[in-house]
């Protein structure tokens, strides 16, 4: 762990104490780009295990869906874990579980050896997304708390960004383990900087004198599992055993709500959920995350039938909203910590919903620029969206909550994506199959209007969440009046 020097009255000097925070922050990101990456490289290498293995693409996805669902139905008990017994410890157990999964996925001789080391992989990155935000906003002052989310948000954006063409590279030049492998050295780099650079002592006593609520964990796990289940199985093609699982998710969130109001020390505090500020941040959070799916899974029809571009230049242009992402994400932390992160939360949604719109134009006359300009803008908002409201959630959250919270924050999104990837693929097959012209072919003209519907609902959408951000910025700045009114009183 590294601790700053002390001078001659026994304080730690401000140089010595930023440097540190500088390598807590660095762990932090690392971590971050581990998990990011672990996302987005696997799913470049579906046809290599297709081919390696001699199995269906509906087999082969799983290595995608197991690492997803892991980290969805675990990351919120993840975070309760980490208030019980301690950041420090659970995150570097992450980075090494995650890392150690990462061999075995390089090594796995079967296809379901490699779909069961993802699952792990899945579970050291729950960990890992559930406390990087908690620790960072622990690791710096209230009023850089915005500059520090938005170094995490730029850094997950990398590894979205990095996975595809760095998992091309590698399954042309060494073969698909190789996409795991590379997982080895950099966590083990990530290991060592954060247990020298973390700090420790920042276990919750209230919430370790508790004990862990394993019958909520269970429920929730199994709640979670069911609805992410029925969101991916089909391919967004409704059948009984979709709708069976949502029904059981139903079942499922009854029966958590039942148990959490029945135990001591609840997995969940469902009194946090009266907070109207909370309730609407993990609203707005998932509402965005099913927004921004859309340009992953409708833009490659989009770009690919709608503009005719090749393979490789489908690849550079979809490059560019992740790129923008990156790039705004430091910008949209400094914003945040200047002008607030509500009235930025909004400023956000606003760039959103212009960007989204003006994708849902689809105007195919004028090529590529059609979809770069308005993902650009969508992009932008997007990172300021998201920086300003894990910065708005983070600062007002008591030290004993901040692994929970955070989880549900990481839930609210993954959830969103969840959802994006049935709604918004279901969205567009629909409408482009009705101009298709019986064909079944995907036309320019089908795309297109695929392209149209789809955005178009997806504008709605942000126009919700921007709403419940006016509403929240609204009583915010109440908040801040009244405040101010009583200190002068």
């Amino acid at each position: 762990m590294a601790v700053a020097a002390q001078n001659r009255d026994g304080l730690i000097s401000a140089p010595q104490q930023n440097q540190s925070v500088g390598w807590a922050l660095a762990s932090l990101s690392l971590a971050t780009l581990l998990s990011s990456l672990g996302t987005s490289i696997a799913s470049v290498g579906l046809p290599s295990l297709m081919q390696a293995f001699g199995a269906t693409f509906q087999a082969v996805q799983w290595v995608v869906l197991a690492y997803l669902l892991a980290i969805t139905t675990l990351i919120v008990s993840a975070g309760r874990l980490a208030d019980m017994f301690g950041r420090r410890p659970l995150l570097l157990g992450g980075i090494a579980l995650f890392t150690s999964a990462s061999v075995l996925c390089g090594l796995a001789p079967t296809l379901w050896l490699l779909i069961a080391a993802r699952a792990v992989q899945g579970l050291g990155a729950a960990l890992m997304m559930a406390l990087t935000l908690a620790f960072a906003a622990e690791t710096v002052s209230k009023d850089r708390t915005g500059s520090a989310m938005g170094l995490l948000g730029a850094m997950s954006a990398i590894g979205t960004t990095l996975g595809p063409s760095l998992g091309g590279l590698l399954i042309a030049g060494l073969g698909w383990r190789a996409i795991f492998l590379v997982n080895v050295p950099l966590g083990v780099l990530t290991f060592a900087l954060a247990w020298r650079a973390l700090p420790a002592g920042n276990k919750s006593a209230q919430a370790a004198q508790g004990k862990f609520d394993g019958m909520g964990t269970l429920l929730l796990a199994m709640t979670l599992a069911a609805y992410a289940l029925a969101m991916t199985l089909g391919q967004g093609q409704f059948g009984a055993l979709n709708i069976g699982l949502l029904a059981a998710t139903g079942i499922g969130v009854t029966l958590f709500a039942v148990a959490q109001r029945s135990v001591k020390n609840p997995l969940v505090q469902l009194a946090s959920f009266r907070d109207p500020r909370l309730g609407a941040s993990l609203a707005m959070s998932l509402i965005v995350a099913t927004v921004m799916m859309a340009t992953l899974v409708v833009a490659p029809f989009y770009l690919s039938r709608g503009l005719g571009l090749d393979a490789a230049m489908v690849g550079v242009v979809l490059s560019a909203g992740p790129l923008v992402s990156t790039l705004s994400a430091l910008l949209a932390g400094r914003l945040a910590d200047r002008f607030g992160a509500h009235r930025m939360m909004v400023v956000g949604l606003l760039s959103l919903a212009t960007g989204t719109f003006l994708l849902s134009l689809a105007m195919t006359k004028l090529g590529i620029a059609s979809y770069v300009v308005p993902i650009a803008v969508t992009c932008f908002g997007y990172a300021l969206f998201q920086t300003s409201n894990n910065a708005a959630v983070m600062s007002g959250v008591a030290a004993g909550e901040r692994g929970v919270i955070s989880g549900l924050l990481n839930l609210s999104r993954n959830l969103g994506l969840i959802t994006g990837a049935s709604l918004m693929g279901a969205i567009f097959a629909v409408a482009s199959a009705s101009t298709s012209q019986g064909t079944g072919a995907l036309s320019s003209a089908s795309a297109a209007r695929g392209m149209q519907i789809t955005f178009e609902t997806a504008t709605a959408l942000a126009l919700v969440a921007l709403l419940l951000a006016l509403l929240s910025a609204r009583n915010a700045i109440k908040r801040e009046q009244l405040g101010q009114s009583t200190r002068n009183s």
